[in-house]
């Protein structure tokens, strides 16, 4: 490729060429990491064991982008029947490589003045009167922009290494919250401070994980729509955009390539070069992107759909229940869906290869309270062909058993509070009861065993006859076990005298009686259920 000759894209053209192209972490089969550019890890995606970035949604979004890449360059199949036999025949990825490899450099050089990759170059005035510290860019660091009153967060001198900034670039295109970006949109339209919410973001994303990053890009490919092309490798390239000057009009995407690849933000950098004399982004500019019209079907064949309050809506993170809770949904997708990425799955065969589920489910989503990030809420979840039913039915009873016992620790927290304290002010209430309620140390605790739920049903394989009832039911009495030890040590913090003896007493029945009562899980009786 020849060599570009990039000038600053804010301001004068430095006396060094700032010229990058990105490269991504990995980890390759045996475990160790390594680093590979785009072309070299499409190249040997079947010697590598997964992408290593900071963040759940930095892989994805890094996912995403290899994804556009594959559609971009047609290495894709043509139809479900096609894509089963990518799966089992482990097509390779190196026609993506190929084509990467002979693409123009400019268009793959992050600090090109012109046509920056990922970016829009028409934030370079803005960058020089309203950059801020790289804080910005990354959406575990910016927050709401409102986290100090002056802002003075987002000033603070924290360059990054390139790699970082592309990757956190690719973030925020999936991934942005809404909110008001930081410039004052006098050159290119009030609108440009008007940031709408990620294509990402208020959803789960699930992600087909094979063994292989290769078996993974192939697993989340489809057949494609549209041409081959547009790639978006840069605001300046490709189709017309949208303005500033109105309130942008949700486009439909043009392709697979196009969805995959979408700027859902006007973002700039500004390299410099670090201390070492490596290349870093000392200055980041954050505006409005596109916003895209996306069909459920045709666009969101990942998303796993349920109805509340009479809309259906695809899953979401939500800040009481944790993922893990809602896991049978992705199994009831495996087993419900006609078309779409669990349709595929469940129509690949049976293969005992090693030890383990030879597919797992990730999900990943942005926990956002309004305009600020939270938390990324994730998790993995093991999956076979022709063990859909068992996984569901495994990981809806596990819920249910987690939810009664849980339950069951809130009403002994109560009973205990009441009787401990029976002159209790209403100010003092929810206080005391917090005291004594076990649930938030056994939420955590009851994680891994779901989790080993699972594998255990996954272990047994479709070859038993039933290989969910006696897994559950050892998990349920563990459960059991744990959330006790756990109330106990809570109701020891009350001081020694009779009426606290009386409380714990209480608190203790209680939570026998819902234990082996008529409304518990059989599974809590040690029973089996028959459902």
């Amino acid at each position: 490729m020849p060599d570009a000759r990039p000038r600053d894209p804010a301001g004068a053209r430095p006396s060094w060429d700032p010229r990058f192209k990105p490269c991504i972490p990995t980890v390759t089969l045996d475990g160790a990491t390594a680093h590979h550019s785009l072309c070299g890890l499409l190249a040997q995606a079947d010697e590598l064991s997964s992408v290593d970035c900071l963040s759940p949604g930095e892989s994805v979004a890094v996912m995403e982008y290899l994804l556009a890449i594959c559609f971009a360059s047609r290495t894709c199949p043509s139809s479900d029947r096609e894509w089963r036999d990518w799966v089992l025949r482990e097509q390779s990825l190196e026609r993506a490589a190929t084509w990467l490899a002979d693409q123009p450099d400019d268009a793959w050089d992050l600090f090109h003045p012109d046509t920056p990759l990922a970016q829009n170059s028409r934030l370079t005035e803005d960058l020089r009167e309203s950059g801020t510290g790289t804080a910005q860019l990354v959406i575990e660091h910016a927050g709401d922009y409102n986290q100090h009153f002056d802002h003075h967060h987002l000033e603070l001198d924290n360059p990054l290494p390139a790699a970082n900034a592309f990757r956190a670039t690719l973030t925020q295109h999936a991934y942005g919250p809404y909110g008001r970006a930081r410039m004052s949109g006098k050159r290119l339209g009030a609108k440009v401070t008007n940031l709408a919410a990620g294509r990402l973001i208020g959803r789960i994303r699930v992600v087909a994980l094979g063994r292989t990053l290769g078996e993974t890009l192939r697993l989340n490919l489809y057949p494609p729509y549209g041409p081959g092309e547009p790639l978006n490798t840069s605001w300046t390239t490709g189709a017309t955009r949208r303005g500033f000057e109105e309130r942008a009009v949700p486009r439909s995407p043009r392709s697979s390539a196009d969805l995959h690849s979408a700027l859902g933000r006007s973002v700039l950098l500004r390299p410099a070069r670090g201390s070492r004399g490596q290349i870093m982004v000392d200055r980041v500019l954050v505006g409005a992107g596109e916003v895209l019209a996306l069909d459920p079907e045709r666009h969101l064949q990942d998303a796993v759909f349920s109805t509340t309050g009479g809309v259906k809506k695809p899953l979401w993170p939500s800040p009481t229940r944790a993922l893990w809770q809602q896991a049978h949904a992705l199994y009831s997708a495996v087993q419900e869906d006609r078309t779409g990425l669990y349709a595929r799955l469940r129509s690949l065969p049976r293969r005992r290869e090693g030890v383990g589920a030879p597919y797992q489910l990730w999900a990943v989503g942005l926990l956002a309270n309004k305009t600020l990030p939270v938390i990324w809420a994730h998790g993995t979840y093991p999956y076979a062909p022709l063990m859909a039913a068992h996984l569901y039915r495994a990981s809806r009873r596990g819920s249910d058993v987690a939810e009664h016992i849980a339950r069951t620790l809130k009403s002994a927290a109560v009973v205990a509070a009441e009787a401990a304290f029976p002159a209790m002010r209403t100010a003092d209430e929810a206080g005391q009861i917090a005291r004594l309620d076990a649930r938030w140390a056994f939420w955590p605790a009851a994680e891994d065993p779901f989790h080993e739920l699972l594998d255990e049903v996954i272990e047994r394989g479709p070859e038993d006859d039933d290989p969910v009832s006696e897994p559950l039911v050892a998990y349920a009495l563990d459960l059991m076990s744990t959330a006790r030890t756990q109330m106990l040590q809570r109701l020891d913090t009350l001081p020694p005298n009779d009426r606290n003896h009386r409380a714990r007493a209480k608190a203790v029945r209680l939570f026998e009686d819902a234990m082996s009562g008529d409304r518990a899980p059989a599974e809590l009786r040690g029973e089996i259920a028959r459902d």
